[in-house]
């Protein structure tokens, strides 16, 4: 399941349970939305919640990458799972934008409002 809200730096997306194709075309749609309105949005994705990704999913999300690597700011990511972290950090190599790891979301947020260098 996923939750999407726009922000005025880009998008808070939080992901619950399962991450599959379905969500990441909601993502897609909303990311590539949000990137026509405001050039390249950050990008705050809580991952706290997780459990699992289905296979498709992460093979849309590589194509998507190697496509639209450009229209995408940072990258704020919440995670507690030493597996979900390495599969995002896996995924983060095939890119070059700037990513961060946080344990809450407040922190991610203080990074993405750019009050914090942290």
């Amino acid at each position: 399941m996923i939750s999407i809200r726009e922000q005025h730096y880009g998008l808070d997306v939080a992901l619950f349970n399962e991450f599959t194709l379905a969500d990441f075309k909601l993502f897609e749609a909303a990311l590539l939305k949000r990137a026509g309105e405001r050039g390249q949005p950050d990008v705050l994705l809580d991952l706290s919640e997780l459990k699992d990704f289905t296979l498709d999913m992460a093979l849309e999300e590589l194509r998507f990458v190697r496509a639209h690597e450009e229209a995408v700011g940072r990258v704020a990511i919440i995670v507690n799972d030493v597996w979900i972290k390495l599969a995002a950090h896996l995924a983060g190599l095939l890119t070059h934008r700037h990513v961060k790891y946080f344990p809450s979301q407040a922190a991610a947020q203080v990074w993405l409002e750019g009050t914090a260098d942290a």
